[in-house]
């Protein structure tokens, strides 16, 4: 019944419900109890069911750890939201950090805290009927010891197998079992014979039954890494050909399906090392992708071109041999030799997101050379395969990462009459995603979900940040142009017009319009791409340096000069309030709303300072003050809690530089939002304002 199941909640589809509902703390937390339970059990008896397949303790713990392995994204890149060339300390969702999350709702549910949010109550009252005490990852020491393990395998090569212990005898027992019919294979020079607990008698039987070992998962599992590690070396010398290193892989994934996890983890870490020869697929030694290669590098080309993107030097090498690193061949062509049935399609949903992942990382054409090779496996997945196949194409290249910004931009601003985006706004962005309906092929990708799939790729998200500011002020330049550059005496007389007149066929009110859609589209790439860290190093260090510096595109500008730079001056100012309110909040009712007026209060200061004239400016003068008086409007009208939270001081500075300017009404807003430390300020600016 438990098995059952484990197998039935383990789809994706399934594991989102859960996601959905905030209970995959609760069941990674039972999960881990199965795997420490289940793991630690010999599998000395075995039900076959009508189906064929065995249920053992193996089975259980391979099907429970298989969907714990899902739940904290065991697959997904190590470079994911890093800032720069500085890779994270650690993904966030780690066993560690799971149990920390159910804890909390215990913590929340024993203190009887009274929860407005009805998912909060309901959380806390799961976290307190599984189990009234808070668990964290010494509960579980088999779990512990493997995390460990798998995390020194990313960081450095293997070292620490002593000859004689019995990690090495079950070492050797395993490459036994693999390479039964082979004589030279071993993690040390003698092969040593099995060990005691695989002995079986000599009478006759199925000899698969009798070469494998009878011992518990999770010591089969701390011997994996060393036991892939032999098979690997003794390939790259000669003493094993491919073929016989894919099919002892694949017995040792048949005789522990949660061997996988660990082969998987063994290959990422050895293909971003880059130290193994690479090997020609040439369908002799290895699979080769040359039945369709060119197909699927032809169909990339097709998808990038129809979401406006040119990469003229995509397809490398022409005629060249395709070749893999030794690693990702030998991942691969073990991957291709799965059945795709519902048993190994909980293993290989494990083993997919990693192959994809490292194929990306390898120069190209790694990626499509994985994607021709399953393509010729499972055609019915051919359209997925190679859309995944061209996104990495952003990984190896930055021009088609700002044609693709540019391409969502021009999506949402309807600049073109281009198919795609004929209708604009966020149906032109987001499409309908893709299907085999272009040509026959894969139809056109819209630019926004194309950026969804690919952000993650992308390292360096400080050059997006910059990227993105870049294309938000062409934007506004190509709107104020198409407003038939509308000049200074023309503008004052648009502010007097009370029907809005028009110029050119757009008005003044419309382009301000098109410039906050585009200011939106640029704060919600931020975000999304680097999240908090990349919002608060943007207006913390990015704008203050963008208005001391000189833009050579500013001097470029004549008669409308002073429309774009106004425009600029909202654009910029529109989206750092946003990009903030993603990151912070409006209220205090996120946690990292006490991160704000760290980053928020250095900012004001620096404007204040320019309002002083103790700092000296690079930017054009109307850019600023429509930054200034935009984001400070913004903040007042839409974000009165940053307002409180400002030193006093900052806040009397700006009013009086407003007033300098002439923007009384924004200037006494500004310090009637400041709350009571501002009053007695308030107060002399009215008594002055009714004496003048």
């Amino acid at each position: 019944m438990l098995n059952v199941l484990l197998v039935g909640i383990a789809p994706v589809d399934c594991v989102q419900i859960f996601s959905l509902h905030g209970l995959v703390p609760q069941l990674a937390c039972s999960l881990m109890t199965i795997c420490e339970v289940f793991g630690s059990c010999v599998p000395k008896v075995s039900w076959t069911l009508p189906t064929g397949e065995d249920i053992s303790a193996h089975a259980v713990f391979s099907n429970a750890f298989a969907l714990l392995l899902k739940l904290w994204r065991f697959n997904h890149p190590p470079l994911e939201h890093g800032v720069g060339d500085v890779p994270p300390v650690g993904s966030q969702f780690t066993p560690e950090y799971l149990l920390l999350v159910r804890n909390s709702h215990l913590i929340s549910s024993s203190a009887n805290i009274i929860h407005s949010d009805p998912c909060k109550k309901r959380l806390a009252s799961v976290a307190s009927s599984s189990s009234p005490k808070p668990i964290f990852v010494d509960s579980f020491p088999k779990l512990k010891v493997w995390y460990r393990q798998h995390q020194a395998c990313i960081a450095s090569t293997l070292s620490g197998l002593v000859h004689g212990t019995p990690v090495h005898q079950i070492v050797d027992g395993l490459l036994n079992m693999m390479f039964r019919k082979i004589h030279n294979i071993s993690s040390s020079p003698s092969v040593t014979s099995v060990t005691s607990g695989s002995s079986c008698s000599s009478g006759g039987g199925n000899e698969d039954m009798c070469v494998r070992p009878k011992l518990p998962a999770w010591d089969v599992l701390e011997a994996v890494p060393f036991v892939v590690d032999a098979a690997l070396t003794s390939c790259a010398h000669g003493r094993l050909s491919p073929r016989e290193l894919c099919t002892g892989l694949k017995d040792l994934a048949d005789y522990l399906p949660a061997s996988l996890a660990t082969i998987v983890s063994y290959f990422s870490a050895e293909v971003t090392r880059g130290v193994w020869k690479p090997v020609f697929m040439n369908g002799t030694d290895w699979p080769s992708p040359a039945a369709n290669l060119s197909n699927v590098e032809e169909q990339i080309k097709k998808i990038l071109a129809a979401t406006g993107i040119d990469v003229p030097s995509l397809v490398a090498g022409g005629s060249s041999p395709a070749t893999l690193p030794l690693p990702l061949a030998a991942f691969v062509s073990l991957t291709i030799t799965y059945k795709l049935d519902k048993a190994s399609q909980r293993f290989l949903n494990l083993a997919g997101p990693a192959l994809e992942s490292l194929a990306a990382g390898c120069p190209w054409p790694c990626m499509p050379i994985v994607a021709s090779l399953w393509t010729q496996k499972a055609k019915r997945w051919s359209d997925f395969l190679i859309f995944s196949a061209s996104r990495t194409v952003f990984l190896h290249n930055n021009d088609a990462v700002v044609q693709l910004l540019k391409s969502c931009f021009t999506a949402i601003l309807r600049q073109n009459l281009a198919p795609l985006s004929r209708n604009g706004g966020v149906s032109a962005l987001l499409g309908h995603g893709f299907g085999s309906h272009f040509y026959g092929g894969i139809s056109p990708v819209a630019p926004g979900i194309l950026y969804l799939r690919v952000y993650r790729s992308v390292r360096d998200i400080t050059f997006l940040r910059d990227e993105i500011i870049s294309l938000l002020m062409i934007c506004v330049r190509e709107t104020a142009s198409s407003s038939a550059a509308i000049s200074t005496e023309r503008l004052e007389n648009l502010k007097k017009s009370k029907n809005g007149m028009r110029y050119g066929q757009v008005s003044l009110a419309t382009a301000m319009t098109r410039v906050k859609l585009a200011a939106s589209l640029g704060a919600s790439l931020v975000w999304l791409s680097g999240g908090l860290a990349l919002v608060q190093s943007l207006i913390k260090e990015t704008l203050p340096s963008w208005f001391l510096s000189v833009h050579r595109s500013e001097e470029e500008d004549e008669d409308g000069s002073t429309v774009v730079a106004m425009l600029g001056g909202y654009a910029l100012a529109y989206f750092a309030v946003l990009c903030g309110a993603f990151a912070w909040g409006v209220d205090t009712s996120l946690s990292a709303a006490k991160r704000r007026p760290k980053i928020l209060g250095p900012h004001l200061e620096f404007l204040a300072s320019a309002l002083d004239g103790k700092i000296s400016l690079g930017c054009n003068w109307a850019t600023w003050r429509a930054y200034v008086s935009g984001f400070l409007s913004v903040m007042v009208a839409c974000t009165p809690t940053w307002v409180v939270e400002l030193d006093v001081e900052v806040l009397k500075r700006l009013s009086k530089g407003l007033r300098r300017w002439d923007e009384e009404e924004l200037a006494f807003a500004l310090l009637k939002v400041g709350g009571i430390a501002t009053m007695g300020v308030a107060a002399e600016f009215i008594i002055e304002s009714k004496s003048i």
